[in-house]
């Protein structure tokens, strides 16, 4: 099986902001974020991705971004992206 759910990260440079969000098609995604589709980004316009992981499953995918919510996933990837946030 081919893997198609992907959890990525967002950055906005401009706001020094970071974003996790879990989809099927990441290019379509940050086009929508960057429109101001995503009520919750469209306020730190622009979004570039920074980071992705893939998954077989929705369900492996969501365990991930909700893990990437806490405060070990959020120093995981700061130490990973070397990000100040």
């Amino acid at each position: 099986m081919e893997d198609k759910h992907f959890v990525y990260v967002l950055w906005s440079k401009e706001f020094s902001r970071k974003y996790v969000g879990m989809t099927e098609d990441t290019e379509n995604r940050l086009k929508e974020h960057n429109s101001g589709k995503t009520v919750s980004t469209k306020a730190f316009i622009p979004w570039k991705i920074i980071y992705t992981e893939n998954f077989e499953t929705r369900a492996q995918a969501r365990v991930r971004e909700k893990y990437f919510k806490t405060a070990a996933g959020r120093k995981f990837l700061k130490e990973k992206l070397s990000l100040q946030n």
